[in-house]
């Protein structure tokens, strides 16, 4: 196992005043961090990833679709053309941060809704921009990873089943699910029960609690899910995203407006060792 962790526990835009916390967090066990990349110049980018890399740590990210103009479910070409760009422009931010993989719900705005079920058109037209997207992350070495989230925040994906529909129909080998064991509580009738049937089509992880505060103080059933994953003869990036009351701009879709930790150390030191913990006795 890779342990990262999200850096929007802090910040959902990281400048050199957040920098200090990337020693803080490699002191801390970690192998690498996840950075959101929501807006900002690759230039910037690539600044974060030197000063990662100074630090002994790896880069992955996370990445959101802005508005209904990026928007690949749409059946209006143009907001599709839209979102395929905004992609490629979050990859080209990554690879400028020497990154390794891109994950998120990058393919619907949060919190916009049809009030109908997804349609096959929706879902079609999300895999037709996605083959584009993983095309173009190929030739970066860079691994997408599509997350489904739970139905209060979106409509299109909500189950690792939908998720592993869209994963077999793009059929590229960077291409895969992050697996959310947020979302999967409330959304999988079995939220241990679907990884390894899953497990060939998941190549990132988020380790979240049920509240999105500091892993292991709340009830996912964390030795359960370790002992699926590792089981399963998963091994690669497992990283923490627990929320604050930090990103005022993400409250309306996550409807995160307190704090859920007792501090960030909370988050990193004690979440972070209790999960290295749960990995190696699973």
């Amino acid at each position: 196992m890779l342990l990262g962790f999200n850096m929007l526990l802090w910040s959902d835009r990281i400048t050199d005043e957040h920098f200090p916390l990337f020693a803080k967090l490699k002191q801390a066990g970690f192998d690498g961090v996840e950075i959101p990349i929501f807006g900002g110049a690759p230039d910037n980018f690539k600044e974060i990833g030197r000063v990662a890399r100074d630090n002994g740590l790896r880069v992955t990210a996370v990445t959101i679709m802005p508005d209904e103009a990026h928007d690949c479910t749409s059946s209006d070409e143009k907001a599709r053309a839209g979102g395929l760009e905004h992609l490629k422009w979050t990859i080209d931010s990554l690879a400028a941060a020497g990154g390794e993989v891109l994950c998120g719900p990058f393919y619907q705005p949060l919190g916009v809704f049809s009030g109908e079920p997804p349609t096959r058109t929706e879902r079609a037209n999300v895999v037709g921009v996605h083959k584009d997207a993983a095309a173009y992350a190929a030739r970066h070495n860079i691994k997408l990873s599509v997350e489904p989230l739970n139905r209060f925040e979106c409509y299109v994906l909500n189950t690792v089943a939908d998720a592993a529909e869209v994963v077999r129909q793009i059929g590229a080998p960077n291409y895969g699910i992050l697996y959310d064991t947020f979302h999967a509580n409330i959304e999988e009738k079995d939220p241990v029960g679907v990884i390894a049937p899953n497990v060939r089509y998941i190549n990132h992880v988020h380790f979240s609690e049920n509240d999105r505060g500091t892993p292991g103080k709340g009830h996912v059933p964390w030795a359960a899910t370790m002992k699926a994953l590792k089981g399963s003869g998963y091994d690669a990036w497992c990283v923490i995203e627990a929320f604050g009351s930090a990103l005022p701009g993400l409250v309306a879709a996550t409807k995160v407006w307190r704090d859920l930790s007792r501090s960030p150390e909370e988050v990193y030191q004690f979440g972070g060792k209790f999960l290295r913990e749960q990995w190696a006795s699973a």
